[in-house]
């Protein structure tokens, strides 16, 4: 592949094109596009990829759905079933934690 890797910190009102995003996860552009359109990432896709825009939770979620896949040699319905399932748990433990549960 012969690219850098992306190494930054997004702010919330900072977006990442397709490009800078394959970028960031070592990935070729059109492994994203696949994943927008499959509805992996991100949740309203409209119109032509041009135009999409990651936010940071979109690049921590590609970031996760690339370890999964390259990892686990996962294919990328079961690494977003996995990446769904452990947001879910970070959600959970979040809850319990503000309610005071251990």
């Amino acid at each position: 592949m012969g690219q850098a890797i992306l190494d930054a910190v997004l702010i919330d009102d900072a977006a990442l094109t397709v490009e800078e995003l394959a970028q960031a996860c070592a990935v070729e552009p059109d492994w994203v596009v696949q994943r927008v359109r499959t509805g992996i990432l991100l949740d309203s896709a409209d119109g032509d990829h041009v135009a999409w825009r990651f936010t940071s939770a979109d690049l921590v979620r590609a970031r996760r759905l690339c370890q999964i896949e390259r990892d686990f040699d996962a294919n990328d319905d079961v690494a977003a079933l996995v990446v769904d399932l452990s947001e879910e748990i970070r959600r959970l433990r979040v809850k319990l934690s503000a309610a005071g549960v251990k």
